[in-house]
């Protein structure tokens, strides 16, 4: 759920599903989902209708998986697209459009896949393997500018020197042999290739199709094209409401059981509570505290622990000049002075848990001795005001300064203004001197002043978009499209490199590699400062079931989903 990836895929949106990009452990149970009847769909019936409502708290940014960043954007392609793989319910990697596993060469680096003969477009149009080509060769080619595009970099040949300009796009190592074999080349052997193959970037785009519609492509319902098993319908590209419908020329139709899926958007928790109560919606997505507290003995509550990992981003250089936050003293200051475990139990309550580090739990393990990674990494930063204090008053006396008046990024929702009034009150109160001014702004504005580096502080969340480390860890090279912060260190980037290159060939080095990145990010450079690792409790009817949630990619998928009352 992805970006976007799914992205896939941000600052605190305690009921947003997110990354930032999938997030969360798998979760599987009967009642985790969310389905029932609304408007039309004949509640009370017993014909049971296969209709599901759903709330979400953000509304779509863009329908374009290229351009696409966050999670609200990832989730629907997780319902309306697929790649040449998916994820079952247990967050394996299967293949979705490729007609089983692909051929792979002795040396790991070409890949030949097969596509499934029978899987076609909403409009009727086979799928096939120049969908791919035409796809991944857009995502690289840095006119297009996709922020994604690094997700292609070291893996795919060539694609390093095409974002860089220095090839052409059609040089990418990807080539449709014919109409249903699709051969990829890779720079080297990708452990995960699987579970990127399954993220909304690698997905396949009609070439025929995006290019009609040019500059509107991805911008309404209208102007989309699905493959997967639902269409996006009823979304007009600004609005709080959307539907999905089953696509009837998808090639697994017949296990898609609902008949339409309403979502609209909540954005405060009392409206979703609402809805939900008076069976206008059949899941509420994440409760804020107060809710979270009120419902967590709820024979209706279900628990999920996401993969999610939530931080302050700091910006050191904004409209080409240093911030205070470029000096390192004053990111320790803050990244200590605020108490993540009364945060995570008071303002979130929600099963979330404080975290000292920035790659979340549960996400990857040890090559030679199955550690996890969190566990093994250890604490990195942790809530300390006195040693906050220390930093503040050298960063103070370095910068020649007695206060600093800093803003803090955040977005328009309730939950979202709760959470900037925390940290406004403990870092003002923890460090003398410091100003925090809060600036609540709609989802996607938020998004795009991230992007431009127009902040000072933003409360940011990024889910994995493959099973591993590096998903989180190379976000911060240097100039890299989802960086947004100036950081810049010639030793992080070799680190990165190493993993990707230099140690590719050997996983327990590249662990190391990967350790001693986080090390250098978080505790030594201090580029963000780690705050928990996002719970999250909902309210879901005992009818929905098959409602898979995900580690990564999408956070959800509908699939599967029956209603039987």
């Amino acid at each position: 759920m992805k970006k976007s990836k799914n992205l896939f895929f941000i600052t605190l949106l305690i009921t947003l599903a997110f990354i930032i990009s999938g997030c969360g452990y798998n979760s599987s149970n009967d009642s985790d989902g969310s389905g029932g009847d609304g408007g039309d769909s004949g509640k009370g019936d017993s014909d049971t209708k296969q209709v599901l409502n759903l709330i979400e708290s953000a509304e779509i940014p863009t329908g374009d998986p290229t351009l696409a960043t966050d999670a609200a954007s990832f989730i629907v392609f997780g319902q309306t697209m697929e790649g040449l793989y998916v994820l079952d319910e247990n967050d394996t990697p299967i293949p979705g459009i490729a007609d089983g596993e692909p051929e792979i060469s002795e040396d790991g680096k070409e890949y030949t896949f097969k596509i499934r003969e029978n899987a076609k477009w909403s409009n009727g149009d086979p799928v096939t393997a120049n969908d791919f080509v035409y796809s991944w060769r857009r995502a690289v080619n840095p006119e297009v500018a996709s922020e994604y595009a690094y997700m292609f970099s070291g893996i795919i040949k060539n694609a390093t020197e095409i974002i860089n300009g220095k090839a052409d796009k059609e040089d990418l190592g990807v080539e449709a042999v014919d109409e249903n074999t699709l051969k990829v080349t890779l720079e080297q052997p990708v452990e995960y290739f699987d579970s990127l193959l399954a993220f909304g970037t690698y997905l396949p785009l009609n070439e025929k199709f995006v290019e009609e519609k040019g500059d509107k492509f991805g911008t309404n319902s209208e102007n989309m094209l699905a493959n997967g098993p639902f269409v996006l319908t009823d979304w007009d590209g600004s609005g709080l409401e959307w539907s999905y419908e089953p696509n009837e020329h998808y090639y697994d139709k017949d296990e898609v059981h609902l008949t339409k899926v309403n979502v609209q958007v909540a954005k405060t928790p009392n409206t979703a509570i609402n809805l939900y109560q008076t069976d206008e919606a059949d899941r509420t997505g994440a409760l804020s505290a107060e809710y979270a507290n009120q419902y967590q003995d709820d024979e209706e509550a279900s628990t999920f622990k996401e993969g999610s990992s939530w931080y302050l981003k700091f910006n050191q250089e904004r409209n080409g000049k240093d911030t205070p936050l470029a000096n390192e003293n004053i990111r320790k200051a803050i990244a200590m002075a605020f108490d993540k475990k009364s945060f995570t139990d008071t303002v979130l309550a929600n099963g979330s848990i404080p975290s000292d580090g920035y790659v979340p739990e549960g996400l990857a393990k040890n090559p030679e001795t199955d550690k996890d990674f969190r566990e093994e990494s250890g604490d990195l930063i942790s809530y300390d005001v006195e040693k906050a204090q220390e930093y503040w008053k050298k960063g103070l006396e370095e910068l020649g300064v007695e206060e600093i008046k800093l803003d803090y990024l955040s977005d328009d929702t309730e939950n979202a203004k709760k959470t900037g009034e925390y940290f406004q009150n403990q870092l003002e109160t923890n460090l003398e001197g410091l100003k925090i001014e809060l600036t609540n702004v709609p989802f996607k504005v938020r998004l795009k002043k991230t992007t431009d580096q127009d902040y000072d502080i933003v409360m940011h969340g990024w889910g994995p978009d493959y099973l591993d480390p590096m998903t989180f860890l190379d976000l911060y090279l240097t100039d890299g499209t989802n960086n947004n912060t100036g950081y810049s260190s010639e030793e992080f980037d070799k680190l990165i490199d190493d993993a990707k290159v230099k140690y590719a060939n050997d996983p327990q080095k590249r662990w190391e590699a990967m350790l001693e990145a986080e090390k250098l990010l978080i505790q030594e450079d201090t580029v963000i400062a780690p705050i928990y690792q996002r719970g999250r409790l909902v309210l879901i009817k005992p009818y929905v079931k098959n409602f898979h949630e995900h580690l990564f990619g999408p956070d959800y998928s509908l699939k599967y989903v029956k209603i039987e009352k």
